[in-house]
């Protein structure tokens, strides 16, 4: 399983049935996952710990250090998830001090040729980036964003959940969840139907969004003052529930709770006839909430809707 004229340094941890092809390099302080394939002439070295089943295609770097003029040989880490495909000639870089000191990629991702996650870039799930995508540090990707080929991204920018990013765009401000951006610089081009209809069951519900967009986005106005008009009227949103507990598939309960409770003052409807949880359950327990959530389904009763705070967060 592992070719003898690989480099393995002393201390790496090895899982089981783990392939390595001839010629690749593994750090002293490397963790691989069971089942995972590391092709010939790769390299993954740094504070790097990769899940299950990850398959890394020839002559990729994994886990070098962050291409920072402010990093100075601190111990930092690179964090990989499960069930990903990270092809020739790939970087992935570790994180910096002056972050969180990580570089986070969840699972089931596609990285095609050449692309770069640069330092504390934090990846989600289920998303594709195509050959040549480029991240520079601190960006945020949440899950199933598809970002096509050829794109630099702006540091510190936020792609939303289910977000479509055209190829040969340039990307310097933050993409909204469900959207579509292109051109150089990148603008909205519309919703990401077609990714909403493949994650999304209840129609209705992606009317709600195309709603949200529309008074958001197309109105003219302010999104403060669209804020205000949208928070008088109540909205049940039901979604399926991700085994990583993601809202959409992206957004954490925690993260929800919190920005509901603490930024946009939202009160739970005390009125409701339906069984359902209050935000004070989701930041005391999480497990206890999915327990309780019906079809392993996710249901919000708030004023206002998730949609326009789904949209809000990343603005």
């Amino acid at each position: 399983m592992i070719d003898k004229r690989a480099i393995i340094e002393k201390g790496a941890k090895i899982g089981k049935n783990v392939k390595i092809g001839a010629y690749a390099y593994i750090g002293a302080d490397v963790t691989i996952g069971d089942n995972c394939e590391i092709s010939h002439h790769s390299t993954i070295e740094g504070v790097t710990t990769i899940g299950k089943n990850n398959r890394i295609f020839p002559y990729a770097s994994v886990g070098t250090e962050p291409q920072d003029l402010k990093y100075n040989g601190e111990k930092t880490e690179l964090i990989i998830g499960d069930n990903n495909r990270i092809r020739e000639f790939c970087l992935i870089n570790t994180g910096t001090i002056q972050d969180n000191g990580k570089t986070i990629i969840g699972s089931n991702n596609l990285f095609m040729g050449y692309v770069h996650i640069a330092h504390d870039c934090v990846v989600g799930d289920n998303c594709i980036f195509a050959n040549g995508v480029t991240l520079a540090g601190h960006i945020k990707v949440d899950n199933g964003a598809v970002i096509g080929g050829m794109t630099p991204i702006h540091q510190f920018v936020k792609i939303g959940s289910l977000a479509m990013v055209a190829g040969a765009s340039a990307v310097s401000q933050d993409v909204p969840p469900f959207c579509m951006v292109e051109g150089n610089r990148a603008k909205l081009r519309g919703l990401n139907l077609t990714g909403l209809r493949r994650h999304i069951e209840d129609r209705g519900d992606i009317d709600k969004i195309k709603k949200a967009y529309k008074e958001l986005f197309e109105s003219g106005k302010p999104l403060k003052e669209i804020a205000k008009k949208l928070d008088k009227a109540e909205i049940v949103i039901t979604k399926k529930l991700g085994k990583n507990g993601h809202l959409f598939g992206a957004i954490t309960k925690d993260e929800v709770a919190h920005a509901l409770l603490e930024q946009y003052k939202i009160e739970i409807d005390k009125k409701l006839k339906r069984p359902t949880a209050t935000l004070e359950l989701i930041v005391q327990n999480k497990e206890e909430f999915v327990k309780k959530s019906i079809k392993n389904s996710l249901i919000f009763n708030c004023y206002p809707n998730c949609l326009l705070y789904i949209f809000l967060l990343f603005q």
